[in-house]
């Protein structure tokens, strides 16, 4: 089977070729096309996936291409995980909001809704060669916004396009791992969107409800990374444990303040060290997966704690293995998912899929994020119990805010991208709203000609 990853000299793909060399199920992927923009980047990630693969009998063929429609032809399967204006975009995603007072984040808030105007329009743009060129593809999206632009992809491919996230199923690795569970054989009751959910429930083999275990353990919970990021107390007080994405919810003022305390933010981080490290790997390319294990270690150490600062200590960096992996890393779902539709090896796993009549609160069309049952057929979201008054108004809410940034990306209204960054409950001020929209208008030209404010 033939792999187009898009995006394909991104830091983290050796990640899915690592789980790919560790498949030995039939069919398996024998050949992967790295589509990337920047032949520079191709050619340091091959270089890193070519000594990933030498200690392998039998590795999957690389093909690296700076050309879409050649990547894609054949594929049995689709991993897009571009980012449209790269670091450069994200740092101005983050601080043309924080400049405002507002949170400046990729995903969550006023750049995560930045980041989509720009990103769909590409993301709609692909799919529609992926439709043209490779059919019968199975589209993995892991581009940010994930959710958006899932169900922007679903509307030129059906539920052909599945999108996936590590922290859910992280979440309830951690959760299972803390209280002594087969972290292989327990069922997570989750719910909401991509970047927005939470866990409600976790039942052992024996279909008991263990979360309130966890809730009522002082110690274990105190050691869970949600525990130190939220205070104990105030998950004992949801009766849930969220996904470390509602910290910007929960503590907006803290979070903001921590963000801007900081040396630089966490997009400026990352075009500092990938910048190390592509020019260092593209110079010794022996040297480039020692380099590559090495810059990962500390980018995952660091991760989100430009926002936590404070809350906890920084972990000390560990070896960047990808062998060594828990299954619950985004790239382990992939491959679940690839293999589950490929070869019907069924699963249940966490993922971004159309909505049908899983959540009353919604439309059949919208994407969220839920315990999903995959097979040949495709991935269907398993039954779901409502979520309570506050989870649903903040899933609708953000729903409605998702929902505008695909109309503004997709026709180009200027009201309807207003109004999204309005409408989000961590922009505190229409006022504000159209400052923001003013200001990532002026930062980014293709913002600009798409809302017809060049």
């Amino acid at each position: 089977m033939k792999l187009a990853i898009l995006g394909g000299g991104g830091f983290r793909v050796p990640l899915v070729y690592g789980a790919l060399l560790r498949d030995t199920g039939t069919p398996r992927v024998d050949e992967v096309a790295l589509y990337d923009p920047s032949a520079q980047r191709l050619s340091v990630i091959g270089a890193v996936l070519a000594r990933l693969g030498a200690s392998h009998a039998d590795p999957p063929r690389v093909k690296l291409t700076t050309d879409l429609d050649p990547a894609l032809e054949g594929a049995a399967f689709v991993f897009s995980a571009i980012r449209v204006g790269g670091l450069a975009g994200r740092i101005r995603d983050e601080r043309i909001a924080l400049d405002l007072g507002v949170l400046g984040q990729e995903t969550t808030g006023p750049g995560g809704v930045a980041y989509g105007l720009r990103t769909i329009p590409e993301a709609v743009r692909i799919a529609e060669r992926v439709r043209a060129v490779a059919p019968l593809a199975y589209v993995i999206n892991f581009t940010n916004p994930a959710g958006m632009i899932t169900e922007a992809m679903q509307a030129v491919l059906g539920e052909r396009v599945v999108g996936i996230c590590d922290t859910p199923g992280n979440l309830v690795y951690r959760c299972a791992a803390s209280l002594g569970l087969d972290t292989s054989n327990v069922h997570a009751d989750y719910v909401g969107l991509n970047h927005l959910g939470w866990l409600r429930g976790l039942r052992d083999g024996d279909g008991r409800d263990r979360l309130p275990d966890l809730l009522g353990d002082e110690r274990a919970l105190s050691a869970l990374e949600e525990g130190a990021l939220f205070g104990p107390d105030w998950l004992r007080t949801l009766g849930a444990i969220p996904n470390e994405y509602l910290y910007y919810y929960s503590f907006t003022r803290e979070a903001i303040r921590s963000i801007v305390d900081q040396p630089s933010t966490r997009g400026e981080f990352l075009a500092r060290q990938q910048a190390e490290f592509y020019t260092e790997a593209g110079r010794e390319p022996d040297r480039a997966l020692d380099l590559w294990r090495r810059t990962i270690a500390e980018r995952e150490a660091l991760y989100m704690a430009e926002a936590k600062h404070g809350t906890r200590e920084a972990p000390t960096p560990a070896p960047g293995d990808v062998e060594t992996r828990p299954p619950s890393g985004y790239e382990g779902v992939a491959l679940a998912v690839m293999a589950a539709l490929a070869r019907d090896e069924p699963s249940t796993m966490i993922l971004d899929v159309r909505n049908g009549s899983t959540l009353a609160g919604l439309d059949d069309d919208a994407v969220i994020e839920v315990p999903a049952r995959v097979d040949a057929s495709g991935a269907h979201p398993l039954p779901a119990s409502p979520p309570d008054m506050h989870q649903c108004g903040l899933i609708q809410q953000v729903k409605a805010v998702e929902r505008l940034t695909i109309e503004a990306a997709t026709t180009g209204s200027p009201d309807a991208a207003w109004k999204a960054f309005a409408l989000h409950p961590l922009v505190d001020s229409v006022t504000v709203a159209r400052d923001l929209l003013r200001g990532y208008a002026k930062a980014f030209p293709e913002i600009a000609r798409l809302l017809g404010q060049a």
